[in-house]
């Protein structure tokens, strides 16, 4: 795949606000119908084989709050990336201990290593600092948890909102990390 391509597939992963920790729909997502068409344009110029195809659309659909299509797309995917967006999905739905088995299922993901440090750039206060060494670990040598990730995203929702932003800002690298991953 071009650079070029890529980077105009990564625009739907860019909405006006960020998807919620939760199953929440935001009004700037994209429609179903929208995202079929985009994918139908961006299958047709890569050559993405049908199983990459089918990660891409679940993850995008996940990303625009369309949980339960990515479900349905990610439920018929068995290995470590369908697993990676099982979690993903039942994390947002949200049922903790379901997106935990998912993510233990996933193994020590190729992806990992990429969102830990991004994650670690993301980092701008104090607090986003406290957040994620509960995530990573050591800073200085992050290893991405997603059952940790899991666990911050439960204790935002319940008693931390003021991390809710900030783990918004990590589920997005995730996402991009992946689609990434995916397209590669």
């Amino acid at each position: 795949m071009k650079v070029s391509d890529n980077l105009n597939f990564q625009a739907l992963l860019q909405t006006e606000e960020l998807p919620s920790l939760g199953p929440q729909k935001r009004l700037s997502r994209k429609s179903s119908l929208e995202l079929e068409k985009a994918f139908n344009v961006f299958f047709r110029s890569n050559k993405l084989p049908k199983e990459k195809q089918e990660l891409v659309r679940a993850l995008v659909f996940l990303w625009n709050d369309h949980l339960d299509e990515g479900h349905r797309i990610a439920q018929d995917i068995d290995d470590a990336d369908g697993a990676f967006l099982h979690g993903i999905m039942h994390r947002r739905e949200p049922d903790y201990g379901n997106a935990k088995y998912w993510f233990h299922r996933v193994g020590d993901h190729p992806a990992f290593p990429t969102i830990a440090r991004r994650a670690v750039d993301a980092v701008k206060t104090e607090a986003d600092k406290k957040v994620l060494t509960k995530i990573v670990g050591d800073l200085e040598n992050p290893e991405w948890d997603p059952c940790a990730f899991v666990d911050a995203c439960e204790k935002a929702r319940s008693i931390s909102p003021l991390d809710q932003t900030f783990l918004q800002r990590l589920q997005e690298i995730e996402a991009q990390v992946l689609l990434l991953h995916f397209c590669s």
